[in-house]
């Protein structure tokens, strides 16, 4: 079993911000491959599918950022996943250059709140995908930028990070292990 989370904010607001990327990844991944069938189920869109005999859901928590552990902790719970091996969490990361994916086996939160909150409820033992959303020009404009919309160039890069982002969850899905899953992505 898999379970991939893309983390970001509900409702139209928030819909094409840089804290969304984690939605903008799940969504076109699911819109690529006529993935229709999403519930709300455990705070959250939530849909099943079966990949080559194997459950794969797909995850968009409806808490808001903040919370993200409740809802991610409901699946894993009801689904009795280990985190450590079960558990892909996309999300916005202001640390990295606009565009770079990197992938952490686990770790602390780094300040992301989502993060933080997935951590209290499942713990420290997940699979990272990081993407890189660049950093607001001081401490002050941090809300703003995380929650402020795509630039054009941005959203050309999102374009281009599209088929990269597919290819990683097709390995995912596909049992590549974590260290070549780091290996392949984690280039400078």
């Amino acid at each position: 079993m898999k379970l991939i989370v893309g983390l970001g904010n509900p409702g139209e607001q928030y819909k094409l911000t840089r804290h969304n990327v984690g939605f903008i990844f799940i969504d076109e991944y699911l819109r690529k491959n006529n993935i229709t069938d999403i519930r709300e189920k455990y705070k959250s869109e939530f849909v099943q599918t079966d990949y080559r005999g194997e459950k794969v859901f797909y995850q968009k928590p409806l808490t808001f950022m903040n919370l993200s552990g409740e809802a991610v902790g409901q699946a894993i719970r009801f689904f009795k996943m280990d985190p450590a091996t079960d558990l892909f969490v996309i999300y916005d990361d202001m640390d990295m250059e606009f565009g770079k994916i990197k992938i952490r086996k686990d770790g602390r939160s780094a300040g992301h709140n989502g993060i933080k909150s997935i951590i209290q409820h499942v713990g420290e033992k997940f699979v990272r995908i990081k993407y890189g959303i660049g950093k607001a020009k001081s401490k002050e404009e941090t809300v703003g930028h995380v929650l402020g919309k795509f630039s054009p160039e941005e959203k050309e890069t999102i374009k281009e990070s599209l088929e990269k982002m597919f290819n990683l969850i097709d390995d995912i899905k596909n049992d590549m292990d974590i260290s070549k899953l780091m290996n392949k992505y984690n280039k400078k």
